[in-house]
């Protein structure tokens, strides 16, 4: 399989949305409204921020919120504490629809994906005693269905995190951060069941620790990495990194596809954690940032089928 060539040079950074996130997360593009959906875990919010305008509307959560992702119905579902909940944008209400890890009060929810069919997964974490230090193996990776019926599908996690699927469906690619590997499951489209889990990378010194990912329509990976100021670019087949992609801030926590032909890479950030020399040195910490001139494209995020 050939690589792909990028003119480095032609790749540009910039900081788009400025909401200096705690920790900002779970990037997605809303293609109704050309707006981009992302959320701040520890800020407790989620945020929409319109290209287009410049303008970012936020919805106050109450609790530690994980992910956001589109409902077929209207709305959104989101990962708030360890419920899974309904939200109603317009009129600022969310309604639980799911608790999980009810055994263990200090687990929360983290990232969410919605998979080809409507069928949300998400995973839950231990508490951070500080941020990327967790409660070892007290996660667990759930799936939503339609009919609001919830199966864990793996346990003993550390950090549940990036996930996405190959462009046949047939394989679902995961991360659990502390693992500092991208794995790959076989998947099953009509059951949702996971088998034959293998690492289709492993971490490099200096690159960090593996958080959230995307594909690209070459179904190769883009994976942010915390700690390591960077995404890079992974061809999952041969686990050989394409390309690095370096940013202004180290927590670099999550990315997206999105604008009107999803050539603009979204990548989220986050500032908790820094101490105060590294604050200063990092002022766009906690920002939202677009990639231009990667030369590849995203795929559209799919709703909620529930």
């Amino acid at each position: 399989m050939s690589s792909v060539q990028v003119n480095v040079s032609s790749v540009k950074v910039e900081s788009v949305v400025d909401t200096n996130a705690l920790v900002g997360e779970g990037p997605l593009w809303e293609e109704t409204d050309q707006t981009l959906l992302f959320v701040d875990i520890a800020g407790q919010k989620i945020h929409r921020w319109s290209p287009r305008t410049n303008q970012v509307q936020t919805l106050e959560t109450g609790d530690m919120v994980g992910f956001a992702v589109q409902r077929g119905t209207g709305g959104y579902v989101a990962g708030v504490g360890r419920s899974f909940v309904a939200v109603d944008w317009s009129s600022r209400t969310m309604t639980s629809l799911a608790d999980i890890d009810q055994d263990k009060p200090n687990n929360r929810l983290n990232d969410g994906k919605v998979d080809p069919i409507g069928r949300l997964l998400a995973g839950t974490m231990g508490k951070e005693e500080r941020p990327g230090q967790v409660q070892r193996k007290q996660g667990s990776l759930f799936s939503l269905d339609r009919d609001l019926s919830v199966t864990k599908h793996l346990s003993q996690v550390d950090i549940s995190n990036g996930m996405d699927w190959s462009l046949d469906n047939r394989t679902f690619f995961y991360i659990d951060s502390l693992s500092r590997t991208v794995d790959a499951f076989d998947y099953d489209l009509d059951s949702g069941h996971l088998g034959n889990r293998r690492a289709v990378y492993h971490m490099e010194d200096g690159e960090g620790i593996p958080d959230g990912m995307t594909v690209d329509t070459d179904g190769r990976l883009w994976v942010a990495c915390y700690d390591g100021g960077r995404v890079i670019h992974i061809d999952p087949a041969t686990g050989v990194r394409l390309q690095t992609v370096y940013l202004p801030v180290t927590k670099t926590t999550s990315c997206c596809f999105g604008g009107p032909d999803y050539s603009d890479l979204y990548v989220t950030s986050a500032r908790l954690g820094l101490d105060q020399s590294e604050s200063s040195r990092q002022p766009l910490a906690g920002n939202t940032f677009r990639v231009r001139g990667l030369g590849v494209k995203g795929r559209p995020s799919q709703s909620f089928s529930g």
